[in-house]
């Protein structure tokens, strides 16, 4: 860390990616006051997570703060999720304390709970006192969450019979399966679609084909993918000279993120818009950056930016050749001239 801003300068952004669980919190923890630092693992998968989330509510009506989650997985991309997940409900109105009795961690041998003895320092602050529920299917019956999220890297661990379960309790049953690849994805599109007869919100992680259930209705899923995320993040810490990179500024990514998902979009399904789009959206997500970190203070470039998209955008490189020949010319048939 020190080499690279020796070599690179002080507001060089250095992205944390693929560390082992034991080590991603350390390191993000030990280093992020002090160095331009995030971890995409931990706080770009949760920003992109939360957007959709944020993207089905929209559909179902609800804030977030009035829905239950429940992550199949407990490392460290559920622990970012949830905890980005506590810090919009704490923006609706609820204490953090009551925004985590809304989101439950199940590890592979079942609910995370305050008896167990082999918590993590960040798991710690989700652990229910309730009973110590092991299978999934019982879980799910249990705390009739709104939405299911498998980061758990388990193929079909969400079983037929819990989506049918989840479908029996909520209108439009939140079911995220972000576990990559295909292979180790909890539950497929069209199982997801076929178990609630349509009416379940579907995210992954990998991405499917769209889906027509028996009676001709049209599904397209979306794909939970970071690359929604880091590069308008990066783009707007780099361009405003942002010394340190707080939790809030990936929520603010979340919301740009999930305003970008059209009425349309929606309407077969699509938590998220077409990863085409990544360029022009993360052009907002810089902008939205810029214009909190300079309501904070933490932006250092001046002056400011007046009009701080069009800053952002004469700095964006564009790959699009400009046509050098009068327009006659550019038109003109070159196998047509004769030697």
């Amino acid at each position: 860390m020190k080499a690279c801003r020796k070599r690179f300068g002080q507001n060089v952004l250095i992205q944390f990616e693929d560390f082992g669980k034991n080590t991603a919190y350390k390191l993000l923890e030990r280093f992020r006051n002090n160095y331009c630092t995030f971890n995409d693992d931990i706080q770009g998968t949760a920003s992109v997570s939360v957007a959709g989330l944020i993207a089905a509510a929209r559909i179902t009506g609800q804030k977030i703060s009035d829905m239950k989650f429940l992550f199949h997985g407990a490392g460290t991309a559920a622990v970012g999720c949830a905890e980005l997940l506590v810090e919009k409900m704490y923006c609706e109105g609820l204490s953090k304390e009551k925004a985590r009795e809304r989101i439950f961690l199940v590890k592979t041998d079942g609910l995370i709970i305050k008896k167990r003895q082999t918590l993590s320092e960040q798991q710690v602050p989700f652990a229910k006192d309730g009973p110590d529920l092991k299978d999934l299917y019982e879980i799910v019956k249990a705390i009739k969450p709104t939405a299911i999220i498998g980061v758990s890297t388990i193929r079909g661990a969400f079983t037929e019979q819990i989506i049918r379960e989840m479908s029996t309790f909520n209108k439009h049953p939140v079911i995220f399966a972000l576990s990559n690849p295909t292979s180790k994805s909890e539950c497929t599109a069209i199982e997801a679609y076929k178990g609630t007869n349509g009416s379940a919100l579907f995210a992954s992680g990998s991405p499917f084909p769209p889906v027509q259930l028996s009676d001709g209705r049209n599904f397209r899923s979306g794909q939970c993918n970071n690359a929604y995320i880091f590069p308008g993040v990066a783009l707007g810490i780099v361009l405003f000279k942002v010394a340190n990179i707080p939790d809030k500024l990936f929520l603010i990514a979340a919301l740009k993120l999930a305003e970008c998902v059209s009425d349309e979009e929606l309407s077969v399904g699509c938590l998220y818009p077409d990863l085409k789009k990544v360029p022009e959206i993360s052009i907002k997500i810089a902008v939205a950056i810029g214009e909190e970190c300079y309501k904070d203070g933490s932006a250092k470039l001046y002056p400011e930016p007046e009009d701080k998209e069009l800053f952002v955008r004469a700095q964006v490189y564009n790959t699009d050749y400009e046509e050098f020949l009068p327009l006659e010319m550019a038109k003109f048939d070159l196998n047509k001239i004769k030697n």
